[in-house]
Formats: structure tokens, sequence, C-alpha cells
């Protein structure tokens, strides 16, 4: 029953969203807003974690890769497929919603304790589409973006720590790279980093716009948002890997 409420309030605030605008520029400004603050606010992170994912599957595929009859080049595409198809959306999508997801929860639930939300219903502005649809526009957005950065930089993170390490020669890795590309995983990426993009931005929203107590309760709710978003996002890439694949 506990399940069904959330879903249902869930599903409430969604539809209470898509109202149009009161004042376009403010709204406007605060989608600007949004998609500086997750695009650029995420970046060094994702970098950092894209470098180092790639740099472990490289040497980690070459570890397991003994097999004299298997070319060296096969290194390439699998470190192309694996951080393309699973490592880049996936596990990147995982750490925004701790990075991303906590800010929104704490920042709607500060706001809805201090009782500012309810100061701009009583002026007949519709919150949800005011405080909550720039937050998830800006993630659909700027999300997908992260992710297409991660998959380069997750590749050539791979190139540089094979050539460094003389796993493999970067000419080889570069062969391997452009060996047997299937556009097909691409679009399955996309498809991920836009569902993943849905779940990171909506669940903490919710999360945080229904909080109730003090300040004990809004970490509570960033806490729970992080845990269900990931949760959500395992599932839906098994989804989605289940249906596209």
């Amino acid at each position: 029953m506990d399940f069904l409420t959330h879903f249902g309030k869930y599903l409430l605030m969604i539809k209470g969203m898509f109202t149009r605008p009161e004042n376009r520029k403010m709204f406007w400004k605060e989608y600007i807003k949004q998609c500086v603050d997750i695009g650029l606010g995420s970046l060094p992170i994702v970098v950092i974690i894209s470098l180092f994912l790639g740099a472990v599957t490289t040497v980690q595929t070459a570890y397991q890769l003994t097999n004299p009859l298997v070319p060296i080049s096969t290194i390439g595409q699998i470190v192309r497929d694996s951080i393309i198809l699973e490592l880049s959306p996936t596990v990147l999508s995982i750490v925004l919603a701790g990075v991303v997801g906590s800010k929104i929860a704490s920042e709607l639930g500060n706001m809805r304790i201090s009782e500012q939300i309810d100061a701009l219903e009583i002026m007949g502005i519709n919150t949800k589409n005011y405080l909550i649809l720039p937050k998830i526009l800006g993630a659909i957005t700027m999300v997908p973006l992260l992710i297409g950065i991660s998959a380069v930089l997750g590749i050539w993170g791979g190139y540089m720590v094979g050539g460094w390490t003389n796993v493999i020669a970067p000419e080889v890795f570069i062969a391997g790279i452009r060996k047997g590309l299937d556009y097909h995983n691409i679009t399955t990426a996309l498809y991920k980093a836009y569902i993943f993009a849905f779940i990171i931005s909506t669940v903490p929203s919710y999360y945080g716009y229904y909080v109730k107590g003090g300040a004990l309760e809004i970490g509570k709710a960033g806490t729970t948002s992080v845990v269900v978003s990931c949760i959500l996002i395992l599932i839906a890439d098994y989804l989605v890997a289940s249906i596209a694949l």
C-alpha cells in the first residue's frame, strides 16, 4: 500500500508539472540555471570517473585476453562497446543520482520545510511547474551530453593507458575501435541516457517536494531518493538491454 501511495503521488506530481508557465522569462532563466548546475557542476567528476573507467577496462581486458589466437585489437572493440553500452550510461548515471539527485532533494526539501513552497502556492503559482519542471528538463538536456562526453573520455583513457603500459599499441587500439562499429549500440546508449536522466531528476524531486519534518527528514529524503534512483536505474538498464539488444 505504501508503494501504491508513493507511486500515485509521484504520477500526480508529474501530471501537475505540465501547465503553461506563469512567467516564461523566469521559467527560462531557471531552466538555464539548472542546465549550468547539472552540466558544469557535474563535469569534473564525470571527467575523472570516465578516464579511470576506460583505463581499468583496458587493463582488465588485456589481462583476461591471453589466447594468442584472438587478435590484440579485440581489446579496443571490447573497451569501446563496454564503455558505450554499459559503463558510461549506467555507472555515470548512478554517480549522478548521488551528485545531482541529493542536491535536488535537499533543495526542494529545504524550501518545503522553510514554507517557501507554501508561500508560492498562496500567491497562486504552480510550484510543480515552477520548481520541478526546469530541473527535469535541465537533467534531460545535460545528462545525455555528459554521458556522451563520458563515452569519448572513457575510450580515450583506455587508449592512453594502453600505450603507457605497453598493453596494446595505440595504432592497434584505434584499429580495434574502428572495427565492427554498430551504431545501434550508440542509439541504445542514448535511450538509456534519457530514461536515466528522467529517473535522476523526478525521483529526488518527489522525495524533496513532499518531505515533512525538519533537517533530519531532509537528509533522510536525500538518502532515500538516491537509493531508489539507483535501484530504478539498474532495473531500467536491464529492461532497455532486454528490449533493444
